[in-house]
């Protein structure tokens, strides 16, 4: 009985170390790949740019977009993630540093930071990521986007504008390329919007 079992139990283990090298070898032929989005260099201060600082903080969010793997979905209540296909940030942190350069380009402000901790400039870009990934739709792959923003007066202490937006960018093959390429123009496509309306506000409440 003894013998038999030693038996076995030498089997086990060279079954065991076979799977491990197998799964080795797996890992080894699938690299993990980053990608990242593309960010506005340019830095000036308009002639007419509104006079006081901007602070960006970093959203709330769920933890999946804390972390750097790339989320999918469909349109349905299920998602997962890649484990292989990686942001070069976590989505929440591209998002602001999307939202700071894009804003700090436009030249509309003295200065545009991000900072994890809390300053005390006037004005504080702050909101809640919901959506950051891809989804296959009934129309084909899209990057989803979707977040409320809103602007705090720390004089005031209150909300003096806000701004929800939600898109789906569709791309153009079902690559992960394709994907990554629909999220930058759609990360673009938001700046553009949150911008316009940071104008409109200061436009219609000049600062005293």
């Amino acid at each position: 009985m003894r013998i038999r079992s030693t038996c076995a139990l030498k089997y086990i283990l060279m079954a065991f170390a076979a799977s491990a090298i197998s799964l080795a070898g797996c890992a080894a032929n699938h690299p993990i790949k980053y990608y990242q989005v593309n960010y506005p260099t340019k830095e000036f201060v308009a002639p007419d740019a509104v006079n006081t600082t901007l602070m960006i903080r970093a959203f709330e969010t769920s933890h999946l977009y804390l972390d750097d793997k790339i989320v999918y979905g469909f349109d349905s209540p299920e998602m997962g993630t890649y484990e292989y296909q990686r942001w070069a940030e976590p989505p929440v942190e591209i998002l602001q540093s999307v939202l700071a350069r894009g804003i700090r380009a436009s030249g509309r402000f003295k200065a545009v930071y991000t900072v994890r901790t809390d300053q005390m400039d006037r004005f504080v870009l702050l909101g809640h990521l919901y959506d950051f990934k891809e989804v296959d739709s009934a129309n084909g792959i899209v990057a989803r986007l979707n977040y409320d923003v809103r602007l705090r007066d720390r004089k005031s202490a209150s909300s003096v504008w806000q701004y929800a937006y939600n898109y789906d960018e569709p791309a153009t093959d079902k690559s992960m390329t394709a994907f990554v390429v629909a999220m930058d123009k759609n990360l673009q496509r938001s700046v553009q919007a949150v911008q316009a309306g940071l104008d409109e506000y200061f436009r219609a409440h000049p600062l005293r």
